[in-house]
Parts: C-alpha cells; sequence; structure tokens
C-alpha cells in the first residue's frame, strides 16, 4: 500500500489526467454560463461544487483562486450534510466536483458517476463547543469538562446520526463510556454550532474548524488526550467538464492547502 502522502499525488495526477482527456466526451453537468480562458483551452459551461457544511467558508476562498486563473469561469458552490449530497447527486442534481466528510458518504456515491480516484484533500477533529459566554473563565458555563455532559439538565446538541459529524459524536461519546441525554439531531455541523452559539444548547459536539470560523462565539472544551476522532474529507470529480480538473487543482496546490492549514484543517 502507498503512504498517504504518496497516494495523494498519485490520485491528483490521475484525477487530473482523466478529467481533461474526457473533457470532449460531452457537455458539462454544472454551472449556466462563462467559458474557459486562454486561447484554444478546453472550454467550460460552469463549474458546480457540492461540499460538506463544514467547508463552507474554505471553499469559498479555493473557488476565488479558480476565478483568478480563469476569470471568465462561473464558479457555484452548494454546502450541506454529506449524505445530502450524495442522494442529491444520485437523483441527477448538476454537479461538477464533491467533497464530503468522511470516507462513509463516498462509499455511497455511485461509483459510474465518479472520473478517476477521489483523493482526500483535508482533515478535520471533532471538537466539543460551549457558549463563549461572558468573560474568559473556561468553567464559567454549565459543560466546563467533557464529563460534565452526563449531568441531568444538560442540553447537548449532536448532528443526525447519518451525518459524519454524528457518527464522529457517537464514536467519541462511546470511546469515553458517555450515554448523555441528546436534546436535538441537527442535519449538520453548521447547524449544531448555531443552536451552541444562540445559546438554545449548553454544548454541541462539532468539528474543530467550526469553533475557529464562530470567531469567538463559542469556546471548545478541552477533550481527554486520545480522544481525538479525526475525519477525512475526499474529493471526486463526478463530470467530463474540464472546470473539474482546475478545481482539484486549486484545492490541492500550495496556495489551497495554505488557505485549508489557515482555517484549521489537517493536510494529509
Amino acid at each position: 500500500m502507498l503512504p498517504r502522502s504518496a497516494a495523494l499525488g498519485l490520485s491528483i495526477a490521475v484525477g487530473l489526467a482523466i478529467a481533461v482527456g474526457l473533457s470532449g466526451c460531452g457537455p458539462a453537468t454544472g454551472g449556466t454560463s462563462g467559458g474557459g480562458s486562454g486561447s484554444g483551452a478546453p472550454t467550460s459551461d460552469g463549474l458546480t461544487v457540492l461540499a460538506a457544511s463544514s467547508l463552507t467558508d474554505v471553499l469559498e476562498e479555493v473557488a476565488d483562486l479558480v476565478r483568478a486563473e480563469h476569470p471568465d469561469l462561473r464558479v457555484d458552490l452548494g454546502f450541506a450534510a454529506s449524505s445530502t449530497i450524495v442522494q442529491q447527486v444520485g437523483q441527477g442534481a448538476p454537479a461538477d466536483v464533491v467533497v464530503l466528510a468522511g470516507p462513509e458518504p463516498l462509499a455511497m456515491l455511485d461509483p459510474d458517476l465518479v472520473r478517476g480516484d477521489p483523493v482526500v484533500v483535508a482533515t478535520n477533529t471533532l471538537a466539543l463547543a460551549v457558549p463563549a459566554g461572558p468573560g474568559s473563565d473556561p468553567g464559567a458555563g454549565p459543560v466546563a469538562s467533557v464529563e460534565d455532559l452526563a449531568r441531568d439538565g444538560i442540553r447537548l446538541v449532536v448532528c443526525r446520526p447519518e451525518a459524519p459529524c454524528g457518527r464522529a459524536a457517537q464514536t467519541l461519546l462511546t470511546d469515553l463510556g458517555l450515554a448523555p441525554r441528546i436534546a436535538s439531531y441537527e442535519p449538520d455541523a453548521r447547524a449544531t454550532l448555531t443552536k451552541v452559539e444562540l445559546g438554545e444548547a449548553d454544548a454541541g459536539l462539532v468539528w474543530g474548524t467550526d469553533v475557529l470560523a464562530a470567531d469567538g462565539a463559542v469556546r471548545a472544551v478541552p477533550l481527554p488526550e486520545g480522544a481525538e476522532v479525526v475525519n477525512d474529507y475526499p474529493l471526486a470529480v463526478v463530470s467530463d467538464d474540464p472546470a473539474a480538473a482546475w478545481f482539484v487543482e486549486a484545492v490541492t496546490s500550495e496556495d489551497g492547502r495554505k488557505v485549508l492549514a489557515d482555517a484549521g484543517f489537517g493536510l494529509p
């Protein structure tokens, strides 16, 4: 088996070659306007990227990298729970690239839709988020440690079980031997985070990058050493549009990887 770094480079090369090589086989499935830049370059009707909600902020920046290289290209982004994305694409929703949270949604994607080998572009770690509240005392709220989740009256929100963040939350709670009462199951990590931000929950299990993106509205309660739950983000090209290869190139470039790292994502 290749090490991840070698497999990543090979997968990118294969994916780019296939995406560009197939560009003349049919019309693009994503976008509605625009075209490729540069004389003689492959043309595109636009680029549509569907991605996990926890990638909302970071992929907007990656899209700007694509637009800078191809100013006439229309780039459309959509964000939802990974299970929802797989369902939408399976039902014919237009898309050129999907970026999913976790290997399970990828396994549910119709393999006939995938061009080349999927590429893991980032990783993320589960975090226990609580409202920031007044001051900076980490013990000011009702949840000062993960053990507090088992106390009566604590309102814990998590992602629904079929979402990657929901599966990660269940793994964490099982590993810690905790069985807290769940106040609500939210569709994705961003919806879970919003409950915490609004004070409608005492704590929520979300991705570490969501805590950073909240810009001080929430804070993370430290988890016990060795309790990390890490999740991969595989990217799959699902159309023959050459713009899909441009997006892969952008997200795996030095600038794209810096965008991911600055947002708190791990790099494979």
